[in-house]
């Protein structure tokens, strides 16, 4: 059945005209359960957008909001700055107990502020008061948050404009594959380094995502990675990976670089951790670059209790055990059979991905859109990623189900077929 589009006059005359995903989706949403939404007409959507990431396991998801209403219930601290409460003791024993200490991490956590452009936000400081100095190499096609330091490092020019004054201290180098494989790896990025005469101020840090979401699901290979963080470790400058969004299981691990098996001196995560989709992110480093001094970063919202909550919840339901990744992974590998039929019928398209992130991108970049907007008709929710918005973005929750994951392909490929 073909969903008409409602109106949506309040939106339209009261809100600002910067709103940006609802014009792919023109419903008004009242409900949501596991993997699909409900508008206020009672027509159901299945959710391969997952809250650009934040949903990884569903909305509303049952085992986390009997947490959070039995938190709520007793009345539990809601906002605690940065004091100590049980909630937040009981989330940092959690992250230690089932994340950090089985995959021998080192890392200090610091809760910097709700969003992801907050943890970048304090990635970036610290590696420039660790190291003194200013400059930060990021990557082609990178998208790390639209606050000003963040879009410093930023790739797309559209979402750079925005800023509205130069941003500066941010160099951009060549991602995996950015010439094809026709330049070998860093061979631009180190000569830049090692010529005196290059104009590149020594960078204190280098920061990356293993996966570029918004960037159009470009994959980096683990021998990249691998070879990124050597650089790294040779030229004296810092490593962030920010798994913002790929982060939290997306890719198969709990964390985007353990198929690498690298260890960032940083990491940044916001999104999923919170687990329910309440704001909440971490800025995860090394205990010997842990030197800042009292409030020297702070934030009215850093101590979002009710999501320390659902955050411990989420951990302790679906990472004690081993048995997530090893889903995601079998999840990853239906959307990528799927995908192969698609190209075998499509030769405009080809397509690439990780676990439960993948991207279907076609020769023209209109079609991707128009992918989109007839998956939406036929009830099924995708966006764009991409400079040009040329890649279908594939993320449904990791809890998504393989009945329903089988649903969705089918009317991706459907929707493919019908925009041919």
């Amino acid at each position: 059945m073909t969903i008409t589009p409602p109106a949506l006059s309040v939106f339209e005359s009261l809100e600002s005209e910067v709103r940006s995903y609802c014009r792919s989706w023109p419903a008004v949403f009242d409900r949501a359960q596991g993997a699909r939404l409900t508008d206020e007409d009672g027509h159901s959507y299945l959710d391969f957008f997952a809250g650009a990431g934040s949903l990884n396991y569903g909305h509303n998801n049952p085992v986390l909001k009997r947490a959070l209403i039995d938190y709520i219930e007793r009345d539990g601290i809601t906002h605690g700055l940065d004091m100590a409460t049980t909630a937040k003791r009981a989330f940092l024993e959690t992250f230690e107990n089932v994340i950090l200490r089985p995959r021998d991490l080192p890392y200090k956590v610091m809760f910097p502020g709700p969003t992801g452009t907050n943890a970048v936000e304090s990635a970036l400081k610290l590696a420039r008061k660790v190291k003194g100095r200013e400059s930060v190499v990021s990557f082609t096609n990178a998208f790390h948050g639209m606050s000003l330091g963040s879009l410093a490092v930023t790739g797309n020019a559209f979402k750079r404009a925005g800023a509205g004054i130069p941003l500066v201290h941010g160099t951009p180098m060549p991602f995996d594959n950015y010439f094809d494989g026709q330049v070998p790896d860093f061979l631009w990025f180190e000569r830049l380094l090692e010529d005196q005469g290059s104009g590149l101020n020594k960078p204190a840090a280098v920061i990356v995502e293993t996966v570029q979401g918004e960037g159009g699901i470009n994959v980096a290979r683990a021998e990249w990675l691998r070879a990124l963080q050597d650089l790294c470790h040779r030229q004296d400058m810092l490593l962030i990976v920010d798994d913002i969004q790929m982060g939290c299981g997306r890719t198969g691990g709990f964390f985007s670089f353990e198929e690498a098996g690298i260890v960032p001196d940083i990491v940044t995560l916001s999104k999923s951790i919170s687990g329910y989709g309440l704001p909440m992110s971490l800025c995860l480093f090394k205990g010997e670059l842990d030197i800042w001094e009292p409030g020297e970063h702070n934030g009215t919202f850093r101590g979002n209790n009710p999501a320390f909550v659902t955050a411990a919840a989420t951990l302790d339901a679906y990472w004690a055990d081993g048995q997530m990744e090893k889903q995601t992974l079998a999840r990853g590998e239906q959307v990528e059979q799927t995908l192969l039929a698609i190209c075998g019928e499509d030769d405009t398209a080809q397509f690439r991905g990780r676990g439960l992130v993948w991207g279907l991108e076609f020769t023209d970049p209109a079609r991707a859109s128009a992918v989109c907007k007839r998956a939406f008709e036929l009830g099924l929710l995708l966006e764009t990623s991409g400079p040009q918005s040329e890649v279908v973005k594939l993320l449904p929750p990791l809890t998504v189900t393989p009945e329903e994951l089988d649903e969705g392909l089918r009317t991706l490929a459907r929707s493919v077929r019908e925009t041919a």
